[in-house]
């Protein structure tokens, strides 16, 4: 009598998991003197300047985010998680399709034009996406999940597209930001600013 022995047990994990690169997006900006001198009032051009610099560096950090070989989404999409269009524009039946191969979708990224031929297809089958309040804007939605428009997603030649969808939010295994906080010269979030001095 007593305890019955245990045949064994393990913990599953992969032995060679996916490793991803960290990655640094950087620029200088350079403002001439004089600029700043005679061009300051009714804005102060340096800051304008870096405003404007922070912006277009912002942009790239989504596209890469989007489109990169390397870790951007659409790229690496499991290959089990991706559909093909029933007929070529996206339907009403394929959204639910993804729908259904996600739990906790949030919301889906589309491009603007990919999003204008969804309509379409809503139209000529007499349907109409619904609204949601995302944020105080409304939104068209597809069983309640908001549709976003995203300029990085691609167009090909071929006039096809991605639609992404997405889960997001630690608790749900989703994707998060990583920005990390407490940089020195921080000037916002994840984003430090330093004065290289006048040359």
């Amino acid at each position: 009598v007593g305890e019955h022995d245990l045949p064994g047990a393990f913990a599953d994990y992969e032995l060679k998991p996916r490793e991803y690169e960290l990655s640094v997006a950087q620029t200088i900006l350079r403002v001439h003197t004089r600029v700043a001198d005679l061009y300051n009032g009714p804005m102060n051009q340096t800051e304008e300047q870096l405003r404007l610099t922070i912006e277009a560096l912002r942009e790239r950090q989504e596209h890469e985010l989007i489109n990169n070989r390397e870790f951007g989404l659409l790229h690496n999409a499991d290959f089990k998680q991706r559909i093909q269009t029933h007929s070529g524009p996206p339907t009403p039946d394929d959204l639910d399709e993804l729908l259904c191969r996600r739990r906790g979708t949030k919301f889906f990224l589309a491009h603007p034009r990919t999003i204008a031929a969804m309509g379409r297809e809503f139209n000529a089958r007499g349907l109409y996406p619904d609204h949601t309040d995302l944020g105080g804007q409304q939104v068209p939605a597809w069983r309640g999940v908001p549709i976003l428009p995203c300029g990085k997603i691609p167009i090909t030649p071929e006039r096809t597209s991605s639609i992404l969808a997405m889960r997001t939010g630690e608790e749900n295994q989703g994707v998060i930001g990583l920005r990390q906080t407490g940089l020195p010269d921080e000037y916002e979030p994840g984003l430090s600013v330093r004065f290289m001095g006048i040359d």
